[in-house]
Formats: structure tokens, sequence, C-alpha cells
């Protein structure tokens, strides 16, 4: 993805969550010169990745297929020192704007249309080896209500409206067609891009970026390290 693109997201984004009415923390804001003087007191957005995240899944058409995130809050499962067991992020599904299929090993989540257009969700178990898609029936909780359906079948949500995806179901998912953008919340145990997400078909989770203009707010891929302190002489 070319960063002029994803500047341009980034504004269109902030435009839209203040449409609306969702307040977003500071560092969400932040430029990279604001970035470049945060000392390990901010570690804790660095080690849990909390910030923009925003991706193609390597398709080279974010429009057609691609999401827009913001993780607000985490845990980590591999540093002891964060304790949060629980995560917290906003989405954006565009029209028609496909994540691809996908499962978590670990984490539970709940998928909250929190505004604007309705949301399309297509399920399917895992199979047991761990790759296909299960024909078997999946489950289904949505806001109180546990029933189950054909694999392959869809759900919508209405703005107000949730699902819980379990570990090990596959789910992809869009704004319907004609409804507009949706603003997402995502609520779940602690998140780890980096080792709890199996995609159906090979996917990028995250983009390589062309530079072809500086950025306007870094991505959580972008962070530098904390300074250091020099020692005396």
């Amino acid at each position: 993805m070319k960063r002029s693109e994803i500047n341009r997201l980034m504004k269109e984004a902030l435009a839209f969550i203040d449409q609306m009415g969702f307040r977003l923390p500071p560092f969400v804001f932040w430029s990279p010169q604001d970035w470049a003087d945060k000392g390990p007191e901010y570690d804790e957005l660095r080690d849990n990745m909390l910030g923009w995240d925003i991706t193609d899944f390597g398709s080279g058409e974010f429009r057609r297929e691609g999401l827009l995130l913001i993780t607000l809050r985490n845990g980590n499962l591999f540093r002891p020192a964060y304790t949060k067991p629980y995560a917290e992020k906003l989405l954006i599904a565009g029209e028609e704007q496909v994540t691809p299929y996908h499962y978590h090993p670990n984490k539970m989540e709940d998928i909250i249309n929190r505004g604007g257009g309705n949301l399309i969700c297509r399920l399917y178990n895992c199979a047991p080896d761990g790759q296909e898609f299960d024909s078997s029936d999946v489950t289904v909780s949505s806001d109180g209500r546990n029933f189950t359906m054909p694999a392959g079948s869809e759900i919508r949500l209405t703005p107000g409206q949730s699902i819980t995806l379990l570990p090990g179901q596959y789910h992809s998912f869009w704004g319907e067609k004609g409804s507009g953008a949706v603003l997402l919340g995502e609520v779940s145990k602690v998140n780890d891009d980096t080792v709890d997400n199996h995609f159906y078909r090979p996917t990028g989770r995250f983009p390589a970026i062309e530079e072809d203009e500086p950025p306007l707010h870094l991505l959580v891929t972008d962070y530098p390290a904390s300074p250091t302190v020099k020692s005396a002489d």
C-alpha cells in the first residue's frame, strides 16, 4: 500500500468516527514527531500494538478487500507485565469491502455494529485438519440469542447488534451493499495478530508500505523503539 493512500484513509476514518460520535484516545492523533520523544512510559502502546492498523490483506485493492482497525486496549500473551485479559478495537468495514475468511485458534471476540450501515457475516466451523471449512452446523450467539445455522450461512447485523465469534470459527464480513460504511467494535480476549490469525487462503496481514509521502500518523508496525537515556561521560 502507498503511504499516501494510508494517510487518506486515516483522514476519512477520523471524519467518519467523529460523525458517529465516538471519541478516540490521544495517542491515535500523535504525529511521527510526537512519537519521537515518547519514552518507555509508553511501551504499553508499542509492545501491545495499540493504535492504527490498516491492511489490504495483500490484495492490492483496499476498497475491495481490506479493513481499517484502531486497537484501543490490549494485554499481551507473552509479557507478564501486561495483565489485561481483554482487548478492544474499533473497525471500519466499507460497503462491500470484504475481510477474508479467517479464524482465531485462541481468541474469542464480540463484533458489534456501533453505527452506520449493516454488516453481513458468513460463518463456517473449521474442519478437524485446521485448514478447510467443515460442513457441520455453526453455533451462533447474537445479543443473548443462541442458535445454530447451516455452514456458510450469513447473519446480518444492523446498528446495535452483535455476534460472538468462537475460536475455530471461520468468518468473513463486509458492509451490506447500499447501506454505507459500518463502524464496528471488537471486544475480545487478548489479541495477538502475529500468531492468532489463520486465513483460509494465504494472506498478508500487515502490508508492505511504499513511502511516497511522509506519514500522517504511524501504524502500529511503524513505531520507533523507546528513546534511550545516554550515560554520562
